[in-house]
């Protein structure tokens, strides 16, 4: 059914589509009619961070800001979830519109500016849901938060979901938060880090359960900023890193349709580029901590080329727009 879904979702704004799926699902989740989209996938266990995941293949974060439908893509299959990225405060985003489809490179580029519910919201919603697999939970900093400032809307959000969370993410990669990236090198990076791991210690010692944080990075580092920030990782003791956010570069996609939108660019583009940041990486931490791969991955082919690369786990995004659940099977079943 998919196919014909797909079609007439992409005859309207891609937004307004992506809003109509997320309200679709919220509301058929757990429901006789969850059978448009719910599979079979066979166990295929991965042990990373301490945890056992069903299988390799998860949700990426962006596609469930405000986790309102976690029930409902675990019935299609995925072996992790990834939910986020939320801020302390809800927060609209950035002007609309902010969502572009690229068809032709299976693509799309967005500018939401961690448009979401707030923290509270979220962990409304998870204590709500069904699920008992593997939830990862994105953070991130509010846009009117200044830079200098940014580790205390990362604390307030680690204390809050902490309980609720197998791991947490630290987004300090998306490129539609001004400065945001900034975090990622230097005395800021470094910093947050130990911020964060100082309260993981006290979080962990709280609730009597060690939750795993990992970082999530950006595809358009040079090697050199590959090499300082995984020093800085390993150094602070991160428990492992996900590879990659969406990219700035429009090499990929140039003269295509919307190319010249501002916003981070997703899909089967970012194959190669994601690919080769994540070598380059597993490379450098030789092993001190795992790997999650995403961007790009759009078959079975991309995703075991990335496990090959060094990747525990793989995550999608773009490719469930573009092809729909079933993707997640192909990939599964072929690992």
């Amino acid at each position: 059914m998919y196919p014909l879904i797909q079609k007439l979702l992409f005859t309207q704004d891609a937004e307004w589509s992506h809003d109509f799926t997320i309200n679709w699902l919220k509301r058929t989740q757990n429901s006789l009619l969850n059978c448009v989209y719910k599979q079979n996938i066979a166990d295929k266990p991965v042990q990373a961070f301490g945890l056992t995941f069903k299988n390799p293949v998860g949700l990426a974060a962006g596609l469930d800001k405000n986790g309102e439908c976690i029930d409902a893509f675990a019935a299609m299959g995925f072996g992790f979830i990834e939910i986020g990225t939320v801020t302390p405060k809800p927060q609209p985003g950035n002007d609309k519109p902010r969502m572009f489809r690229l068809p032709a490179g299976q693509a799309i580029i967005n500018r939401m500016g961690f448009n979401n519910k707030g923290v509270d919201n979220l962990i409304e919603n998870v204590k709500q849901a069904k699920y008992s697999g593997i939830l990862g939970i994105n953070i991130g900093k509010n846009k009117d938060t200044p830079e200098e400032q940014a580790l205390q809307d990362y604390l307030i959000c680690l204390r809050k979901v902490y309980n609720y969370a197998s791991y947490i993410t630290v987004n300090i990669s998306s490129p539609n938060t001004p400065g945001l990236r900034n975090l990622q090198h230097g005395q800021a990076l470094d910093e947050l880090l130990i911020g964060l791991k100082n309260e993981q210690k006290l979080l962990a010692e709280q609730h009597a359960k060690y939750v795993p944080i990992l970082v999530k990075i950006a595809p358009d580092l040079t090697d050199q900023e590959i090499v300082d920030m995984s020093n800085s990782l390993i150094n602070a003791g991160i428990d492992g890193v996900i590879a990659t956010n969406t990219t700035l570069d429009r090499t990929e996609v140039f003269g295509q349709q919307n190319a010249q939108q501002m916003g981070g660019l997703s899909g089967a583009v970012l194959t190669a580029k994601s690919q080769a940041v994540t070598e380059k990486l597993v490379k450098v931490i030789a092993g001190r901590m795992g790997v999650i791969g995403v961007g790009g991955i759009h078959s079975a082919e991309s995703a075991k080329a990335r496990i090959d690369a060094g990747s525990s786990l793989i995550q999608l995004y773009s490719s469930l727009i573009y092809q729909g659940p079933k993707v997640i099977k192909q990939i599964v079943d072929s690992i």
